[in-house]
């Protein structure tokens, strides 16, 4: 039976050998309780609560406790105030690495392009030109592997040597944001790089390391290739472990203007295979020169069709005058800035907050023109020199269209109002 409620006699069907510290409460038999076998246990376990409370309240007023972070996870230390403060570990701070800062620009070597020393063959490798065996024992010295060391993670990718003092030519994108970089060559020798100079807009950046005798490549020019001339590409296409990967086809198109994350690029399309960690990578021509820097593929991801074939590069005559200003200045001059950060917002959010289609802008730089005119955090920028732009791919389209120095009107949406601000153009750092 179980306690009744009520204070009438009740029992207990356990005996204390079998359930030591149990306990029967009975408020008005408290004796017949006993003769059952049950104790009044509430006294100790009250003393004990007490004794717990009492004795943790001393050892928090004596002691101090402090969580810290070692090798091993975390670490609980309890320090005595009576004794020695050196006897307790210091507490070292960490900060968090920050990307590599462009090295000193200057003097330095200039890209060399030279005419193929044959006319193109547009039927494939002929007696005309080096056989496939005879390119990659010439270009492959030239080639690096590249891992940039990044916050969260790494990323892969190939280089080209341009220069035997140690001038490495790749893409921005494999660089952007690198904590460190490393060179592995051919012959498996690593050295540390150092960033030149980079430049989102063409996707193009220049590494430096020390050293004086790298193999430098060929450099043919890109204005005379011709749709259906034989290519080949060398890289590391997964990473390094399939580094050296040498693939072959034709040129497919030459000028494909593409829109890649809201710049706009001329390339050279090739159905030479290519995939992650070719980027930066040389596209050669019959003669074993490099006359593109391979920057990207499409695949299946922008479209529902499976997409095979199709691959781009950066011409070496688009490259060449970016490569020498990086080298020069670490930057491109002359490109423009309008100073914001902006994104696109989905539907709902326009919907929800009433915005117009537009790019919202998250932030101004107090030191450009933009904000001087009045541009601030929140505004929503709804069209360009009278065009409209919904997205920031959209808005830089336009920019890019212009130079630092030029002005743009924009229309900027602010508390159900538009207006038009004039803007002057800054010049963009990298």
């Amino acid at each position: 039976m179980y306690p009744d409620p009520y204070g009438h006699d009740s029992e207990c069907h356990f005996e204390p050998s079998e359930y030591p510290g149990a306990s029967c409460y009975d408020a008005g038999e408290s004796r017949r309780a006993r003769r059952h076998g049950c104790r009044h246990g509430g006294w100790w376990v009250f003393a004990a609560l007490l004794l717990l409370v009492g004795g943790s309240v001393w050892l928090f007023s004596r002691y101090s406790f402090e969580l810290r972070h070692t090798d091993n996870g975390m670490t609980l230390v309890v320090r005595d105030p009576d004794s020695a403060m050196t006897d307790s570990p210091p507490v070292v701070e960490t900060e968090q690495p920050q990307p590599l800062q462009p090295k000193a620009a200057g003097a330095g070597p200039r890209l060399t392009v030279d005419d193929a020393p044959g006319p193109p063959l547009p039927t494939g490798l002929s007696d005309a030109g080096l056989s496939l065996q005879e390119i990659y024992r010439k270009v492959l010295p030239s080639v690096v592997s590249i891992t940039s060391t990044l916050r969260s993670g790494s990323s892969t990718g190939t280089g080209i040597i341009m220069s035997a003092d140690g001038y490495i030519i790749t893409n921005a994108h494999l660089v952007d944001g690198a904590v460190g970089i490393e060179i592995l060559t051919w012959d498996d020798q690593s050295y540390a790089a150092g960033l030149v100079g980079s430049d989102s807009t063409s996707d193009l950046a220049v590494l430096k390391v020390e050293s004086d005798s790298l193999t430098a490549a060929d450099f043919g020019s890109s204005e005379q290739l011709m749709v259906g001339d034989a290519v080949v590409a060398i890289g590391d296409p997964l990473g390094q472990k399939l580094r050296g990967t040498m693939t072959d086809g034709i040129i497919s198109a030459i000028n494909r203007d593409l829109i890649v994350n809201g710049r706009a690029l001329t390339l050279i399309q090739t159905n030479a295979a290519l995939n992650n960690g070719n980027s930066g990578g040389p596209l050669i021509n019959a003669y074993g020169q490099v006359i593109g820097i391979n920057t990207m593929k499409l695949s299946s991801y922008y479209t529902s069709a499976s997409v095979e074939g199709l691959g781009f590069a950066i011409p070496i005559s688009v490259a060449k005058p970016v490569i020498d200003e990086l080298i020069e200045h670490g930057y491109v001059s002359g490109r423009p800035a309008l100073g914001i950060t902006g994104k696109s917002l989905p539907d709902v959010y326009r919907a929800y907050y009433h915005l117009p289609d537009g790019v919202y802008v998250e932030s101004v730089d107090a030191a450009s023109d933009a904000y001087a005119k009045g541009l601030r955090e929140g505004d929503t920028i709804t069209a360009v020199q009278g065009f409209s732009v919904r997205t920031i791919d959209e808005l830089n389209i336009i920019k890019n269209q212009y130079q630092a120095g030029d002005e743009l009107d924009l229309t900027v949406f602010r508390g159900g109002e538009s207006f038009t601000l004039n803007v002057i153009l800054g010049e963009a750092a990298g």
